[in-house]
């Protein structure tokens, strides 16, 4: 058995880095923005959405937690500051006490609908405006290998969404 490390050359580092710069600068700058312009933090619309395209608008909060890959304490205050706010509401699920429903309200829905587009837009102008239609197309199919790689699972994206990574 090698112990020795497999090191990047120079065009493996290349791409690394700007990967790695990517997960960091892509994910603040939209956060950022939405919060400017929407008042909602990526984390809260990306949770709201889920909701949203859920039955009912309703999802238990450990499933909630996997859609958006964060803990279930994370997600309890982020659900908690959203509840404050009206936009969902927890409840007991009436076939197990043990578990908490989520659900969306008429108002959070509305809010839901109102970010969409610029939710899009800054996907747009952040991301998908800086490629060709073939480097669209070839970022789809990159982002679905990694993914696989690191979820063979095929957990994520999450169902309902209609992407196939």
């Amino acid at each position: 058995m090698n112990s020795e490390p497999r090191w990047l050359d120079a065009e493996e580092t290349q791409a690394w880095v700007a990967l790695v710069g990517v997960l960091i600068k892509v994910p603040a700058a939209l956060d950022s923005e939405l919060r400017r312009r929407t008042g909602l933090a990526h984390f809260e619309y990306l949770a709201m959405s889920a909701l949203s395209e859920a039955a009912a608008r309703t999802l238990p909060m450990s499933e909630l937690a996997v859609l958006s890959n964060a803990s279930l304490s994370r997600l309890s205050h982020v659900i908690a500051k959203l509840e404050q706010r009206g936009w969902v509401t927890r409840a007991s699920c009436p076939g197990n006490r043990r578990v908490t429903n989520v659900t969306l309200t008429d108002a959070g829905y509305a809010l839901v609908v109102e970010t969409a587009p610029t939710h899009l837009e800054l996907a747009r102008s952040f991301v998908l405006d800086a490629l060709t239609e073939s480097q669209v197309r070839q970022l789809a199919t990159i982002a679905g290998r990694i993914l696989r790689q690191v979820d063979p699972d095929a957990a994520y994206p999450p169902r309902g969404t209609g992407i196939r990574a």
